[in-house]
């Protein structure tokens, strides 16, 4: 579903009169519709489910090994909100593994598919249990790991006021979660 941007327009104008502002006072004036044009592009991934974005994203290539390598992708930029306090989450890297079935997934895809999962509101952890779930249905792997590390809105501006504090989460299927050697390496970066 799209972003409704007449209505973000119309509560936006709503909550600043809600905190006390003035949104007609010279620097607010445009905010609700600023506002507006920016949930469309960062919450873009609300268009599309899980499958929907695995298909999207489908693009393979011969696996040129028995299928026994790693593949590692390390350190995808992105944020994403918290679906409980829509704060950002931020300084967000994520490191997707998996081991290949016959075929191995375009490298770009993994990204892509990582920002497709994070443009919504999220929790870290789902974030990590969606992409696995897409990695897994491109690839034909049930072998995947998604590490994230990520500081949240919500620990740093309100309530606990934790700068500081990194959430790491780490989502494991197939061998990644019976063989523990095997995330060990992911971690190790090789």
């Amino acid at each position: 579903m799209a972003v409704d941007q007449e209505k973000v327009k119309m509560h936006v104008r709503g909550l600043l009169e809600a905190i006390g502002e003035d949104p007609d006072r010279e620097g607010l004036v445009e905010t609700p519709d600023r506002v507006a044009r920016m949930c469309e592009e960062i919450f873009a991934g609300t268009q599309y489910g899980n499958d929907e974005i695995a298909e999207k994203l489908n693009k393979t290539f011969s696996c040129p090994e028995d299928g026994s390598d790693m593949v590692i992708v390390r350190d995808i930029d992105t944020f994403s909100f918290c679906e409980h306090h829509l704060m950002l989450m931020y300084d967000m890297k994520i490191t997707v593994a998996y081991i290949p079935k016959d075929r191995v997934i375009g490298l770009s895809k993994i990204a892509r598919a990582a920002e497709m999962v994070c443009r919504r509101l999220q929790l870290q952890e789902r974030i990590g249990s969606d992409l696995a779930y897409i990695i897994q249905k491109i690839s034909g792997s049930e072998d995947v790991a998604v590490i994230i590390r990520a500081h949240h809105g919500c620990m740093a501006a309100r309530g606990i006021k934790k700068v500081n504090s990194e959430t790491v989460t780490t989502t494991t299927r197939g061998r990644f979660r019976t063989e523990p050697q095997l995330l060990d390496r992911v971690r190790a970066g090789y």
